[in-house]
């Protein structure tokens, strides 16, 4: 069966760094595009970054700079890293298998998605 199991969160200070991880089984990473949402209490979840083995990479305006989204498909893991953290940034964080692209916007849009990861927390605060 198709899973995708996130790790890494936890708790940092404002300025601080995680690296968020998506451990994929029951597909091969490299044929699926892989993306990063996040959402916080009481507001809608939003995209953060997409990965695809022909695109490249997409970002959110507002993390672009801060984050980096990479690759190992020998592991099949996706990886988040997330630098210049901010309280804003404070959510539970998913990773999602979608289709082959992430072809610019599409990959925020719902029926983009095939599967969803349990999530992970993210807390910025002092």
């Amino acid at each position: 069966q198709v899973q995708l199991v996130e790790s890494g969160g936890g708790l940092v200070e404002p300025g601080g760094s995680l690296r968020l991880s998506c451990a994929a089984s029951g597909f091969t990473m490299d044929y699926s595009a892989i993306a990063w949402f996040r959402q916080a209490p009481g507001k809608e979840r939003e995209g953060v970054s997409c990965i695809s083995s022909s695109e490249g990479t997409h970002y959110a305006d507002s993390v672009k700079g801060r984050f980096t989204i990479s690759r190992d498909n020998a592991k099949n893991t996706v990886y988040l890293q997330m630098n210049s953290l901010k309280p804003e940034d404070t959510a539970v964080y998913y990773c999602a298998k979608g289709g082959p692209y992430c072809a610019a916007s599409a990959w925020v849009r719902p029926v983009w998605t095939d599967y969803w990861g349990q999530g992970t927390q993210v807390t910025v605060s002092s």
